[in-house]
């Protein structure tokens, strides 16, 4: 009792905000009851107000001792770092455990780890040794595969034949496997990968006990995939697991998250250029998952901590800035994180630009009658408020007014319908339901569908409705000026229906392009990279920032336009260091265009308060050098 006297005397809105089943309402009320002069004031204030009951106090009890949990967890945490740093101090000459050579392996192709990698791979050895798993967060574009590749060849060259299992995004697989045949070309391995025929086969080889292979290269969609591919892993006991982008796993709670826990592996190892993307429960989930031993039995109190939505508006409060610290303590032992600004001086400066699109006349006429329409929804309480369908309308409108359906009236599609029905290649097709079709699609996706249809022909738009559009119209400033310049550019967008647009301006202006988006067969991939890679006439890439924007290298792009912003800013940090990496030979520029006064503004805002979070919390220390 009286430590819940304690903390409700001396707490915040945020610490009580933490509290199971107190609202920030219920905080506010609980704050205006102060002070509070003994456990019966305390307890006949809370019973005689409306709204409140003395339960919050034993619930504030559950908070306290999760506190206490997370205290002893910092307490271990602390202990392993200082034996790590500790080991990491010893001089190499004088029974210290660190290595100056690269693994046999690597020294075949005659290469040679960059010194700050091989500072990467000596901990990832001493880590080994400690019997502790990391993760290892280098800022993207410094080579985690490489170190990771040059590690597992240190465990072989010791006599640690296996098997390793590395997971992938399938954007990355070919990737892996480019990157393993130049650095190690004797270390035996195969993929894990294709149809169900040849995974049957696949299978087969790798479990027949006469099979030498030494690493298992697969994605994520066939490790959580179904019965006979989890089986499988499980049967393979591999001795480490190599998660790449292993920020794919922030989510504890996923379906993901829990089946590649089952994957019975003595060790983990999670790569990723993003440790902490939304909040700090996103850290907790990657720790927790890559040493659950130590985190076993603390992940209510964690997400009790540290994945309370409503501190997020108090991103400046002190009590959100001791959480990062705590975080900071407990991440610390399992977490090496170098940026380039650091490592390599010698690395091309990379520039940030937000540019302001004005919205086109027509676009802001039409983006003001969309903004009337969502208030009047939102204040119609007999309406149901569909809020993502809300957001992503006026993200839409602020790309493009094509992207809604404006200029296709419900008594048009009528007309369409009808005579879509009429035409002998659609006989069968019933009016009521073509027209139900039509009455969710796009105007895009209806101009498109009247360009396929000869009875339709007379319903396309006009080339002036293609292009009206304020993001285009910066775009035909700047790409031309950027082609004179002989730049190279990365063209990301979040959305394929937005790329499907931005394809028929860019052939309009008929600039030579590739397009790489989720439905780009994975063995076509690589190929097309390779290509824009070597050719130098090809002046633009354009694609998804989901599947272009993990583990590729473009470095023959020096210019980064994000058409679009995410919520999450480190999916655009990824897309944007597919060129800003090592190989890069010129300063690069990234251009976020941003649509004036629209709901960009908010989610510019939104992302730099997650950028400023990411860097209190995970970011190297000024006094310290490395996390």
């Amino acid at each position: 009792k009286a430590a819940i006297l304690s903390f409700f005397q001396t707490c915040s809105l945020s610490e009580l905000s933490t509290i199971p089943e107190c609202s920030r309402k219920k905080a506010q009320k609980i704050l205006s009851l102060k002070p509070f002069k003994s456990w019966h004031n305390m307890v006949n204030k809370l019973e005689s107000t409306k709204g409140l009951t003395s339960q919050i106090l034993w619930n504030c009890d559950l908070l306290l001792k999760e506190r206490t949990s997370v205290d002893k967890l910092m307490q271990n945490c602390n202990k392993i770092s200082l034996k790590i740093q500790e080991l990491l101090l010893e001089p190499v000459g004088l029974g210290g455990r660190l290595t100056t050579s690269i693994p046999m392996a690597i020294f075949i192709r005659a290469k040679s780890l960059k010194p700050y990698q091989l500072t990467g791979l000596n901990w990832l050895i001493l880590m080994h040794e400690q019997g502790v798993n990391g993760i290892l967060a280098d800022e993207m574009g410094l080579g985690k595969t490489v170190q990771a590749i040059s590690f597992i060849a240190h465990l072989i060259e010791k006599g640690d034949d296996g098997p390793h299992l590395i997971i992938v995004p399938s954007s990355t697989l070919n990737n892996w496997v480019k990157e393993f045949k130049q650095w190690c070309p004797t270390i035996r391995f195969t993929l894990y990968y294709g149809s169900q025929e040849e995974r049957t086969y696949l299978r087969e080889e790798i479990l027949d006990e006469h099979s030498d292979f030494k690493v298992i290269i697969t994605t994520y969609n066939m490790a959580t995939g179904g019965f006979e591919d989890t089986s499988f892993l499980r049967q393979l006991r591999p001795h480490y697991v190599v998660f790449d982008e292993g920020h794919m796993l922030k989510n504890m709670q996923s379906q993901r998250y829990l089946k590649l826990t089952r994957i019975r592996a003595k060790r983990r190892l999670l790569l990723t250029g993003t440790p902490m993307q939304n909040d700090l429960l996103e850290l907790m989930s990657l720790l927790s998952f890559v040493m659950p031993t130590i985190f076993d039995g603390r992940t209510d109190g964690l997400k009790l901590l540290f994945g309370n939505k409503k501190l997020d508006r108090d991103a400046d409060s002190g009590y959100i800035k001791e959480r990062a610290e705590q975080a900071k303590k407990i991440m610390k032992p399992f977490v090496l994180r170098r940026l380039k600004k650091d490592v390599l001086q010698e690395l091309p400066q990379k520039h940030e630009h937000v540019i302001h699109c004005e919205l086109s006349t027509s676009q802001k006429d039409l983006h003001s009658k969309l903004m009337l329409k969502c208030y009047n929804e939102y204040r119609d309480a007999s309406k149901s408020r569909d809020y993502k369908n809300i957001l992503m309308a006026l993200r839409m409108m602020s790309n493009h007014p094509l992207l809604l359906r404006n200029y296709y009236k419900d008594e048009t599609l009528r007309e369409m319908a009808v005579k879509y029905c009429r035409d002998i290649e659609n006989r069968g097709s019933e009016v009521d339901l073509v027209c139900e079709d039509m009455t969710v699609m796009s105007d895009f996706e209806l101009h498109r569908l009247c360009l396929e249809q000869r009875s339709l022909s007379s319903y396309v738009l006009g080339e002036e409705l293609l292009y009206d559009s304020g993001k285009f119209e910066r775009l035909n400033a700047m790409l031309p000026e950027m082609k004179d310049n002989g730049d190279r550019v990365l063209l990301f967008s979040q959305f394929t229906l937005v790329m499907d647009i931005i394809e028929v301006y860019l052939q309009h202006c008929g600039y030579r392009y590739f397009r790489l988006d989720g439905q780009t067969p994975v063995v076509e991939r690589q190929p097309m990279i390779d290509n824009f890679n070597s050719d130098p006439d090809i002046f633009l890439f354009l694609l998804s920032t989901k599947a272009g924007g993990l583990g590729i290298n473009l470095t023959s792009a020096n210019v980064v336009i994000l058409h679009d912003i995410d919520f999450n800013p480190y999916n655009d940090k990824q897309a944007e260091d597919r060129c800003h990496r090592v190989g890069q030979t010129r300063d690069v520029h990234v251009y976020r265009l941003i649509a004036k006064d629209t709901v960009e503004d908010n989610m510019l805002k939104c992302a730099n308060s997650k950028l400023k979070l990411e860097k209190d919390v995970v970011s190297a220390d000024n006094d310290e050098g490395e996390v």
